[in-house]
């Protein structure tokens, strides 16, 4: 009896180990986000090569999923005075990151739901993702319709023109 108990000990020990080691963590190799908008004078669009992704895969699933991008790595072809109007809109010297956090993210196409911050304001998002498996390597691209004002944010503006409420956030990660 008592042998079986040990067994039984050594089989979960083991099962447990090879659980924690077949987890793998990854992070973002490239992450492109570009923000598109509109206003009466010019649609526009903001870039941003500079984000962080990390999460942890485990089987089909990628677990603890963490994006983060500083507002000011945006920026506009329109230029600086732009950009300058846009860090404002996104509170960026109070509020210097926008994040979203998952707690798991399915490979193949479907729906994450997570925590979106944007200008300091969290809210629940559910966002449509695509996840491709190549080898090591996950392509993660997602793409959500935002309002600037359910975030809190004045849509910016010059001489009284100013930037329509609806953007489209894109999102492509690379990760390994």
């Amino acid at each position: 009896m008592k042998k079986l108990a040990t067994f039984k000990i050594l089989v979960l020990a083991f099962g447990l180990v090879s659980g924690l080691v077949s987890a793998q963590s990854i992070t973002g190799k490239s992450v492109k986000v570009s923000v598109d908008g509109t206003s009466p004078m010019h649609d526009w669009t903001m870039t941003s090569n500079a984000a962080t992704f990390s999460g942890t895969v485990s089987g089909n699933s990628i677990n603890n999923v963490k994006f983060v991008m500083p507002a000011k790595n945006l920026k506009s072809t329109k230029g600086k005075m732009m950009d300058n109007k846009a860090y404002d809109a996104l509170k960026s010297d109070k509020s210097p990151n926008i994040s979203f956090t998952a707690t798991s993210l399915n490979v193949g196409k479907g729906t994450m739901t997570g925590k979106l911050t944007i200008a300091g304001m969290t809210k629940t998002a559910s966002i449509p993702v695509n996840v491709v498996k190549n080898g090591a390597s996950y392509h993660i691209t997602a793409s959500e319709k935002l309002t600037l004002s359910e975030y809190g944010m004045e849509r910016p503006g010059f001489m009284g023109v100013k930037t329509g409420d609806g953007i489209t956030v894109n999102v492509n990660i690379v990760a390994n």
